[in-house]
């Protein structure tokens, strides 16, 4: 028997489509029902964003929050309110995470409290010790570690400094719902910041975790921190080779001080002084 002849699809524009005919007729059945002609075209409704996604107050009801107790700088007796508070910002960064747009990665949501935020406040009697008080974050992300730190009390004032808009958009709403009054967000590039000459970068401590080298990290840094001031900066396992590196770039305004081992971790923070 010769087999019925493949039937030719009508030519729509796009090319034609070859079909059998009992395909052509199961496509019809199981495809919805055309809309009218005349009639108003249908909205395809977005998923409304969330405020308090389900999930949230489960992961952080996972997170180990008593690790941060002992990284707290300060007087004990003020250490509920301050963890209270952080805890409030996991929740609004978790929250973002899940409706808006990634700060952090999503594997990592899980581990917020040991990977990022006990990351940050590590070296915070460090900092608090440190005697700076207006400092400068560069590339500050999802506010990680700028604002763990403020939180905790280290500085009198803080300026985040973000190029991307929707991270400095949550940064903005972490200041407006914790009441930040000493804190200030610039969506900008630094070294574009630097060139409009802004006063207000003026400052006597730098932090930066986990963005650019140390070379053009500390150049641009030595042009707002005061000499005397401090640069504290979060980096990886290979801190060594970017220190012996970049060296002779930096020698002549930065002196290294110390470097600071962070938790059990591979990462360090490398502190320098401004000469």
């Amino acid at each position: 028997m010769i087999p019925e002849p493949l039937a030719r699809e009508p030519d729509n524009g796009a090319g034609g489509v070859l079909e059998c005919a009992d395909m052509r007729e199961t496509r019809r059945s199981d495809s919805p029902r055309k809309q009218q002609r005349g009639a108003a075209p249908q909205r395809t409704q977005r998923p409304k964003f969330t405020p308090d996604p389900p999930n949230v107050d489960r992961l952080l009801g996972r997170q180990p929050w008593s690790k941060l107790r002992d990284l707290l700088p300060g007087d004990a007796a003020g250490h509920d309110e301050v963890m209270a508070r952080i805890r409030a910002y996991a929740k609004l960064l978790l929250t973002w995470n899940q409706g808006v747009s990634n700060l952090i990665s999503r594997n990592d949501e899980i581990r917020l409290v040991d990977r990022h935020i006990a990351e940050s406040l590590a070296p915070s009697r460090l900092l608090a010790a440190s005697g700076c008080e207006r400092f400068v974050d560069f590339g500050s992300g999802g506010g990680l570690p700028a604002v763990p730190l403020s939180l905790a009390g280290v500085g009198s004032f803080w300026t985040l400094v973000e190029s991307r808009r929707n991270k400095t958009l949550f940064l903005r709403k972490v200041h407006q719902d914790l009441k930040l009054n000493k804190m200030d967000i610039r969506t900008d590039r630094l070294e574009v910041l630097l060139e409009k000459q802004d006063q207000a970068l003026e400052c006597d401590g730098f932090t930066s975790r986990a963005t650019a080298t140390l070379a053009p990290t500390l150049e641009l840094a030595g042009r707002i921190v005061r000499k005397g001031g401090k640069a504290f900066l979060w980096k990886g396992s290979g801190h060594v080779e970017e220190l012996e590196a970049d060296g002779s770039s930096w020698a002549e305004t930065w002196k290294l001080v110390s470097v600071e081992p962070i938790l059990a971790g591979p990462n360090v923070v490398c502190v320098f002084d401004r000469l």
